[in-house]
Parts: C-alpha cells; structure tokens; sequence
C-alpha cells in the first residue's frame, strides 16, 4: 500500500493549528462548539477562529477571513450556511490550507441543488489539493493532538479508531463505549463522503501506528472495489469490525435521505466482507465489544476457553454464553483437575472447566487457578472474574498481587485473558492496575464471550489471509 495517502491525510489526524470558519459567540451554535471543545480537550495547536462580525470568542482572537489568520492554517474546520461554502473553500484554497472537516450540511442528501454546491466545493478543493472530510458530518476526535470537535466529553484514549458516516449515532456509540471503558485514538463522522471515502480511512488507518482496530459506521458503499481492495490489504496487520444499517428496504430508503448514500444489496456488502476478511456484527454495540479485547489482547490459536468465576452461576452462565458463540469450554484431565484442586476450598466442585471458586474471595485463589488454565496446552483464551470483590484495608496488597499476576498471563503465555466484573466494582486500584495493564473487562458473561469470539475469528482471518497473500 503507497503511502499517499497517509502524507495526504495527516494534516486531518494530526493538524498543527485549525481555524474556524464560521465561529460563533453563541453557546449552542456549531460555530460556538467548534472553538470551545477543542479548547477543552486540550488541542496542542492554536485555536483561529473566523467570522466577520466578532472581536473575540472564548477569550481567543477572530479574524474576518481565514486569509487573515497570522500563522499556517492546517486544517479549517467550516460551520457557515451550505451556499457560503465554496467561497470559504477559495479562501482556504488561497490560505494554504491542507484540510478540511465540513461540517455544514444542505448538499447532496437534500437533492439536486445540493448535489451541484457539493460537486463544486469537491472540484474546488482537488484543484487546490485540500483533502476534506463532510459534508454533513459531526466532526473529528484524535486522540494524537488532543483535538475534539465531536463531543461535550473527552473520550479515553485507546488503540480502536471508529469511523461513522452517522454523526448522531457515531457519538451515542462511541459515547457508550466510552462508558464501558473502552479506549479511541480516533472518530471521524464523514457525513456524505464527498471528498474522502471510506476507502481513503481505511487507507490510512491502516498505516497508522495508535490505530489497533478499525469500526466502521456504513450506511452506503462508496467505492467499493477499492474499499474491498484497501481491506483486504489492511486486515492483514490489524482487523476491521464493520456494522452497516439500511439492511431492509426501508432502511435502504432512509440512507439516502441521510447521507446521500445507496445503501445497496445487503447480501452483496456481506459477500464483499468475506472477500476482504471484515468482521461484520448485526447488532450496532457489539463492534465495540470485539473491538476491546481486539486492540488489547494477543490472538488466540484456537477456539478452546478456560472459565474460572467465584460462583457457579456465573460459570454456568459463561459457559453456555461460549458455546453460543461456537466456542468450546472443555473438560480438564485428571492431572489437571488435581492440580487446581489444591487451590480450591474443601467445599469446592471439582475444578474440570469452567472452575467454580464457590465463594473463595481470596485473590491469589483466582489468579493461581487463571495461570494453571493459561500453561494447559488444552486452553486457548481464558475468561475470568477480576479480583475485585470483598477489598478491604487487610487484603489489599492480596488482591493486587493476584490483579498483577493475571495481568502479566497474557504476555507470558500468549493466550488472551478477558475479565469478568460488575459495573459498581470496576473502580478501585485494583481495577485500574488491571486496566492500564491491558486487561479488558466485560459487565455480563455474553460480552465477554463475544469479545473471545472475536479474537478467535480474526485469528482465523489473519491465517487465512497469510494463506493467500501473493
């Protein structure tokens, strides 16, 4: 893959300096929100706005033109009415400036007139060579610059970078993942796809170091032999998690009048995610539960899991969780069981997988039985309950020295651990030790079996894909 068009792209992921065309004063306003959230997020660049009616916004200087703008413009972020557009392009096309987030909307997704402004601003801008993002989109958050223009909160940094031609959904997803723990390096909300495709996102996220896994948002195929070519090429080093709505008739319709896209036959995307090797979910949150364990875990070799969890429902639970996915959850040998056995109250079921603790809350109980099922060469990926109940002042180094010990398992045995826990006791130091340590967690025994089955699969992708490379 040439690298183009990540030269082409990084003053969009990583721009040194943004003006803002359009800024408002108004609180509520796109123009106001452009200037102040990436203030808050701390952008490591300077912050122009423009607008021909203001002296200042947000304590920051307003210029009337971007031309005016002192100091190099990489990328403009532009909020104005749609007919305004093309002459802010010219201006930014006069400036310098190497990119563009077009926000407005009244294009192509409203009719024939749109389309026309919209086919103008794009020739405008190749003859000037801005690459830009929008039409009607939401706007971008990198992680690389601290540069948010898409959200009122600061999404946690992370490996998964989600790309949504949805603004409003993109953020209520992203801002779910975000509750559940899960880290981005970046979001983008293309809207119409004007100029850059998914194709081009796919590209250069590809070639992009703080990107672990891509989630696309599609709700109609631009290109599509050359996004079948880009992901083919790129789920050979990192995976593509894919959700795509308009899957009916009705939903077909709708993309059009949204995002002026063609959501076309839903069996022929599903052959063209076969063909590059994309993991497609049928549900919009479950991207980001594969995702997780995806940008944190290694791959598993096969489909084999080992369950260890401090009661036998939730054993129970997990288990049949697994084999829903098509994961087994074998039987352990006799040399095995013996060994975990030791570990075990006297109380305790015989450990044959899934291993039930029967109430044992001492950690080195849990993370000595995690170990022992990560050296079985019978065990591919191993889900356990975190050590995070009964923490008192007495057992804290405990705790911490079996959360220590679980979180090294990966590493040491290549075999991908996820961790069990509910929401009220994911807080704490010995969450955050397991956390910072890669360690992903999962509230309900179904998540965490998914997010296993998506390490398995993209397993079996990369193998497949290595099989056939030329």
């Amino acid at each position: 893959m040439s690298n183009q068009m990540y030269d082409e792209l990084r003053p969009l992921f990583s721009p040194k300096s943004i003006a803002v065309i359009g800024a408002s004063s108004t609180p509520g306003k796109w123009g106001h929100a452009m200037v102040a959230r990436p203030i808050q997020s701390a952008f490591r660049g300077p912050i122009y706005p423009v607008n021909p009616k203001a002296k200042e916004i947000e304590g920051l200087t307003v210029y009337p033109n971007v031309r005016d703008v002192p100091g190099p413009v990489d990328m403009a972020v532009i909020t104005i009415q749609a007919p305004r557009v093309p002459d802010a392009v010219r201006d930014c096309a006069a400036k310098g400036v190497k990119a563009m987030v077009v926000i407005s909307a009244g294009f192509a997704e409203t009719g024939p007139a749109g389309k026309a402004l919209q086919d103008e601003i794009v020739e405008l801008a190749r003859s000037a060579n801005i690459r830009f993002m929008g039409p009607n989109g939401m706007g971008i958050y990198t992680s690389e610059v601290r540069l948010n223009t898409a959200f009122d909160f600061m999404p946690q940094p992370g490996g998964i970078s989600f790309v949504s031609q949805s603004g409003t959904m993109g953020a209520f997803l992203l801002e779910v993942a975000s509750n559940k723990g899960y880290g981005f390096n970046a979001f983008l909300s293309v809207g119409n796809q004007a100029d850059l495709s998914m194709a081009d996102y796919v590209e250069y996220l590809g070639e992009d170091e703080r990107t672990r896994v891509i989630v696309l948002y599609i709700e109609g195929l631009k290109e599509g032999d050359r996004f079948l070519r880009s992901a083919r090429e790129v789920v050979r080093k990192k995976p593509i998690i894919v959700y795509k709505s308009g899957q009916g008739e009705d939903g077909a319709r709708a993309t059009i009048s949204h995002t002026a896209s063609i959501a076309g036959s839903d069996a022929t995307f599903d052959a063209v995610c076969r063909q590059a090797g994309i993991i497609r979910t049928y549900d919009v949150s479950h991207a980001f539960d594969i995702a997780e364990a995806l940008s944190k875990q290694p791959l598993p070799k096969g489909n084999r899991v080992g369950i260890v969890a401090g009661g036998g429902g939730m054993c129970v639970v997990s288990t049949d969780a697994c084999n829903g996915y098509g994961l087994s959850v074998p039987e352990l040998d006799e040399e095995a069981v013996e060994q975990l056995s030791q570990y075990l109250l006297p109380h305790a079921s015989q450990p044959k997988n899934p291993v039930d603790l029967a109430g044992d809350l001492r950690g080195m109980t849990l993370a000595r039985v995690a170990e022992d099922l990560a050296r079985h060469p019978g065990i591919d990926a191993i889900i356990a309950e975190a050590p995070l109940w009964g923490i008192t002042p007495q057992n804290i180094q405990e705790k911490l020295d079996a959360a220590e010990k679980i979180s090294r398992i990966p590493e040491t045995y290549g075999k991908p651990l996820i961790a069990l826990a509910m929401k009220r006791v994911m807080t704490g130091i010995v969450y955050e030790l397991m956390r910072d340590r890669n360690i992903p967690f999962y509230e309900f025994p179904r998540d965490s079996a998914r997010a296993v089955y998506g390490l398995y699969i993209y397993s079996r992708l990369r193998k497949r894909s290595a099989h056939f490379s030329p």
